[in-house]
């Protein structure tokens, strides 16, 4: 639907993304090199929701990295962080989610058209910690 400057925008599009890292990354400057990409806006911008992490095996305490993108992956801003705590991990103990941003309804992540979002982690782990997004397009 073609939005107006006059008009209403409202979410167009329920999407749910998903990315796993598995190697650390160091670089916490404008242009690190083990991100893994995300999400990208839609055409009118898009609103997140909710980023978790779960890791798929026992894990030690490591940081959890949210990057922004406004310029197709150029540069990429570290603009949240959290730390997922270590915890061992089998088909006994259920894998744990770690909140990162602590977005919501009443206080989403809002990303203009074409912005892009990358996720990372600060130590390895071979089974992956996978993130997941809740979103919506406008």
């Amino acid at each position: 639907m073609p939005v107006t400057q006059n008009g209403f925008v409202s979410a167009q599009t329920l999407k749910t993304a998903y990315a796993v890292c598995d190697t650390a990354n160091t670089d916490l400057d404008d242009s690190p090199t083990t991100v893994v990409a995300l999400l990208t806006a839609g055409s009118n911008g898009a609103i997140v929701y909710a980023l978790k992490a779960t890791p798929r095996a026992t894990v030690a305490a490591t940081r959890l990295g949210l990057y922004l993108s406004k310029n197709g992956g150029a540069t990429k801003r570290l603009v949240r962080q959290a730390t997922m705590p270590a915890a061992t991990v089998s088909t006994a103990a259920g894998a744990f989610s770690t909140d990162l941003g602590g977005f919501g309804e009443t206080n989403p992540l809002r990303l203009e058209a074409g912005d892009m979002l990358y996720v990372d982690i600060g130590v390895s782990l071979a089974a992956g910690i996978v993130f997941d997004a809740e979103y919506e397009e406008l």
